[in-house]
């Protein structure tokens, strides 16, 4: 530890969000009423930085603070402690602080876990304790409120460490502390003030490991005092079998034979009881209660004794028949040089044979281990590609970026070298710059082109996809072309034009190393194509070279045009070599046909398209593996066929689970988030992308995660929560400006929009939109502004802005001309109705109504009899309006568009009609709560009054509040005391059982 770096202190708590507010709940409680909370987290985590932070945020009264209790005399403790808080409460409320509660004698807890019992008798007491979560929490507090702290999110992490270091850290180092931390605070302080400051810089190498038995013991080192020998055995084994398992327990019965193996035949068989407090027992599975104590363990165990751990382990798993951990204990278990050849070539060979169950993470590690034994330097490098593959494969980009470097660093040929760039590219595609990912993606494409052909066609296509999420079409077409640019030339446009005659597939995973990993559940994706292809009268780019200004697919039928996101798997997915003597990827006929169809639609020529795409389709009805049901799936979405995409990608889903792919499950939910949303099922959308977002993340697949921001955005952005969609936009744009997604930036901003349209906001949402849609430097990505044109054209007449309407109206006029989608031509068939004059206008609505009616889909229905329905009450013709806008709220409704409903329960207000029954039963849609709030706001109340009577945080009256408008569709508290009133005067009905 040579404490080189001097680390200042975090100027504000990190994360935590949940249980700070579980904190300042119990906080705003003490103005009624006693309460306590347990704070349980794993050392380093942040127990006591809570509970100062609640010391420091606690204004009503004073704050005591408690150690340890007495070692004896219980009773009159529990008294005097009693005693204390009876006088210290006073005329106010007090906040008890207890620190690391766990450390307590059990008597002094029991006195304390009384205590707490009584303190309703003492005034109005918070009590706050902060436990170890290393560990079961004491029988003593086991009745108590828990809120658990967790490793910090890797956003949350990033922020912590740019907050001690002002940023000064380089990017290769960063992830790596990010990586080595885990998420734990304090050990991310420690390992920062472990380097100098030009190793932070990246000038000197870093230390090795980062994480070393001093470092971890500064952490969590007095989690592991007091333990007997046994003990400490137990532990040592299941912490080095944890090593070489599948996840975070292991199998008792190995364990313990294996600390058999270690003590002498005349000792007692080891047993479970009593179970070290670091560990839990599940069944027959062991396991720590958390990671940085388990890394602890084996990290500060002596050498001699953990090389005779790994052994016992190895002879017992060996003779067990599983020959990869045991092989992975086997090589830990060396003493003497740091090369063993034949171990070496042994690890790789059991890791690479698809008859031995593992995980992808297992055989990341048997890699990794093989290529640390190795002494040639193009097996080490291939080694530790493969290494890198599987950890992308499991989901695990932070993992792959340092065996990355490990291989480079390695001497091997061009292919080697060319397999590692290729791995690197796709790591980058999924979590990283996508500006970058194109360039490594070409450089490995270039390198792999003589000796691996197939895998330089896996690079060029990821290469499109990546120049696709960046909004670079002239890029991607470059990139497609039949013989593709080497990295260092910028892409001609014109190739373009050139035929196509064969489709190399673009699979998504990285490719196993040569003779070494198995055939990989791979997975790829087209350029994000989420729009319409040009209309052919378009494909000229201004140079005069024949490249469209528009390409894709068409936006989805029915409901929603919300585009396809950046990061969708492709249909050309799965053409990666095998082992030695199988076929490579896909059949010949699939990858042509999806070369074919995809460049028809980049041409803009939809009947080119349909029959090769519909082709794809066809030959997965029959397929189970997750790579072809994506392909399938994708050709789906491509021709507007969303129930076949939907079922495609309901099966996608459970093969990759089934098989267990981490880095698949995103991208299945993904597409069946589009294809809800296309097919107008918004809550199954909005479910499906929330599991998306969380897998997503889970992987490290920052780029997905922030496509699944875009369609939550998306989706909410219809609903009644415009805070929803501000958070997910604010995070999808957070990732898309870093990383240079300009798809996703472009979908973010089109649903915030959408959220300001829907709220009666024309003037912001023709604002944010014009930036999207109107020609210029700024527009939004070419695959996406089309589909915004609508919502465009709608604000902008609502703003007054007629005349920015011409151009991109004639640019969705050719879109609609395709005849694809039946939503398009309602949807222009509205436009046209806004902009046109009243002689016109009715004529048209109603033909708008007819095309919606043969396209189907609710939301875009309603919306337009919602418009048809605001025009007719100004013309004076109420009955009219009254029909048009009573069908659609029932299509509001239907959908779950909330707020989109509450402007058509206005409008109805406006013509003096009752929606769904009247006012009389319109508070029958309130919760209890939101009842109170709208009978104290009616009765005049301020939000802060109203808070202090029902004894909540202004915060949650605001929150309330904001609901209570969207139900009803008031806009003013004199509205909203109106409807009250005449709730009220309308008798028994309108009782929800809630009581002010």
């Amino acid at each position: 530890m040579t404490g080189e770096t001097t680390v200042r202190t975090a100027v504000r708590i990190h994360g935590r969000s949940t249980q700070r507010q579980a904190v300042r709940t119990l906080l705003e409680g003490l103005r009624t009423h006693s309460g306590h909370l347990v704070v349980a987290g794993e050392p380093g985590l942040g127990r006591t930085t809570l509970l100062d932070w609640a010391a420091r945020s606690f204004r009503a009264g004073p704050v005591l603070r408690l150690g340890p209790g007495p070692e004896g005399g219980a009773r009159a403790f529990a008294a005097e402690l009693l005693d204390t808080l009876r006088v210290a409460a006073g005329e106010a409320p007090v906040l008890v602080c207890v620190d690391d509660a766990h450390l307590w004698d059990a008597p002094a807890r029991n006195t304390l876990g009384r205590a707490v019992e009584h303190l309703r008798t003492v005034g109005r007491v918070g009590l706050l304790l902060s436990v170890a979560g290393h560990r079961a929490v004491d029988p003593e507090y086991a009745h108590l409120p828990v809120v658990r702290l967790h490793p910090l999110a890797p956003p949350e992490a990033d922020a912590l460490l740019d907050d001690v270091t002002d940023g000064a850290v380089d990017p290769g180092v960063r992830e790596e502390l990010l990586v080595e931390a885990e998420g734990n605070p304090a050990l991310l302080l420690a390992l920062v003030r472990r380097l100098s400051p030009a190793e932070l810089r990246g000038h000197r190498p870093l230390l090795r490991p980062l994480a070393d038995a001093g470092v971890l013991a500064e952490v969590a080192g007095r989690a592991l005092t007091g333990l007997s020998a046994e003990a400490r055995d137990l532990l040592l084994t299941v912490a080095a079998a944890v090593r070489a398992s599948d996840g975070p327990d292991v199998d008792a019965a190995p364990v313990l034979d294996a600390v058999r193996h270690l003590r002498p035949a005349s000792a007692p068989d080891p047993s479970l009881q009593p179970l070290p407090a670091p560990l839990a027992l599940a069944g027959d599975r062991l396991r720590f209660h958390g990671p940085l104590v388990r890394r602890t363990v084996h990290a500060t165990a002596a050498p001699d004794r953990r090389r005779a751990v790994h052994g016992a382990l190895a002879d017992v798993l060996e003779s067990g028949g599983h020959p990869l951990p045991g092989l992975l204990h086997r090589s830990w278990s060396l003493t003497g040089p740091a090369s063993a050849p034949a171990l070496a070539d042994r690890l790789a060979a059991v890791a690479a044979d698809r008859t031995v169950p593992a995980s992808h993470r297992l055989r990341a590690t048997a890699y990794a281990r093989a290529a640390e034994l190795t002494d040639d330097g193009t097996a080490r490098a291939e080694r530790y590609t493969a290494a890198a593959e599987q950890a992308l494969l499991a989901g695990r980009p932070d993992r792959a970026r340092p065996l990355l470097a490990a291989a480079r660093g390695c001497a091997a040929p061009a292919g080697a070298r060319g397999r590692a760039e290729l791995v690197r590219g796709l790591t980058e595609l999924r979590d990283g710059p996508v500006g970058d990912a194109h360039q490594s993606l070409l450089l490995a494409a270039s390198m792999l082109a003589e000796d691996a052909p197939a895998d330089a066609a896996t690079a060029v296509l990821a290469a499109a996809d990546a120049a696709w999420a960046a909004g670079d079409l002239p890029a991607c077409l470059a990139t497609l072309a039949p013989e593709p640019p080497h990295s260092h030339e910028h892409p001609d446009p014109r190739l373009a034009g050139a035929p196509h005659n064969e489709a190399p597939p673009a699979p998504h995973e990285a490719p196993p190393a040569p003779h070494e990993a198995p055939p990989p559940h791979n997975e790829a994706k087209l350029p994000y194509n989420a729009a319409p292809p040009p209309h052919p009268r378009e494909a000229r780019p201004p140079d005069g070279a024949a490249v469209p200004r528009g390409a894709g697919r068409p936006p989805r039928r029915g409901e929603d045009t919300a585009a396809r996101p950046a990061g969708a798997p492709d249909p050309a997915a799965g053409a990666r070599h095998g082992s030695p003597g199988e076929p490579a990827g896909p059949p010949p006929d699939t990858v042509r046909d999806v070369r074919v169809g995809m460049r028809a639609l980049l041409e803009g020529r939809l009947d080119r398209a349909a029959v090769p795409l519909g082709r794809v389709v066809e030959r997965a009805r029959s397929d189970d593996r997750p790579e072809g049901l994506l392909r399938s799936a994708s050709a789906a979405l491509l021709l507007g066929d969303v129930d076949a995409a939907r079922r495609a990608g309901a099966r996608a889903l459970a093969a990759a689970r089934q098989l267990g792919s981490d880095a698949l499950v995103p991208r299945a939910l993904e597409y069946l988030a589009y294809a809800e949303l296309r097919a107008g099922r918004h809550p199954q959308a909005r479910t499906h992308a929330e599991e998306g977002l969380r897998t997503a993340l889970r992987a490290g697949q920052r780029n997905t995660a922030a496509h699944h921001r875009a369609v939550l955005a998306l989706a909410a952005s219809i609903e009644e929560e415009p805070d929803v969609v501000a958070r997910h936009v604010t995070a999808a744009l957070a990732t898309a400006r870093r990383h240079g997604l300009a798809q996703t930036a472009t979908l973010a901003e089109w649903a915030a929009a959408r959220a300001d349209l829907g709220r009666g906001r024309p003037f912001d949402a023709a604002d944010r939109l014009g930036l999207l849609v109107l020609p210029g430097p700024g527009r939004g990505h070419f695959a996406v502004w089309r589909l915004a044109v609508p919502c465009f054209v709608e604000a902008a007449v609502l703003a007054g802005r007629h005349e920015d309407t011409g151009a991109v109206l004639a640019d969705f006029a050719d879109w609609a001309a395709f005849g694809a989608d039946g939503q398009a031509a309602a949807q222009l068939a509205r436009c046209h109705a806004l902009l046109a004059p009243p002689d016109r206008a009715d004529d048209l609505y109603r033909h708008a109504l007819a095309r919606h009616d043969e396209a189907g889909g609710d939301f875009e229905r309603a919306r337009t009899a919602l418009l048809y329905g605001k025009w007719l009450r100004r013309r004076r013709r109420p009955r009219e309006a009254r029909g048009r806008l009573g069908a659609a709220l029932a299509g509001f409704d239907r959908c779950g568009a909330g707020v989109w409903a509450a402007q058509a329960r206005g409008e109805l207000r406006a013509l003096g009609a009752a929606s769904h029954g009247g006012d009389a039963g319109a508070l029958t849609r309130l919760t209890p709560q939101q009842l109170r709030i709208a009978r104290h706001v009616a009765d005049g109340a301020t939000n802060r009054e109203v808070a202090l009577t029902l004894a909540v945080s202004t915060r949650t009256v605001d929150y309330h509040l904001r609901k209570v408008f969207a139900a009803l569709g008031v806009r003013s508290r004199l509205e909203l005391a109106r409807m009250v009133e005449q709730a009220e005067h309308a008798g028994p009905a309108e009782k929800t059982g809630a009581q002010p």
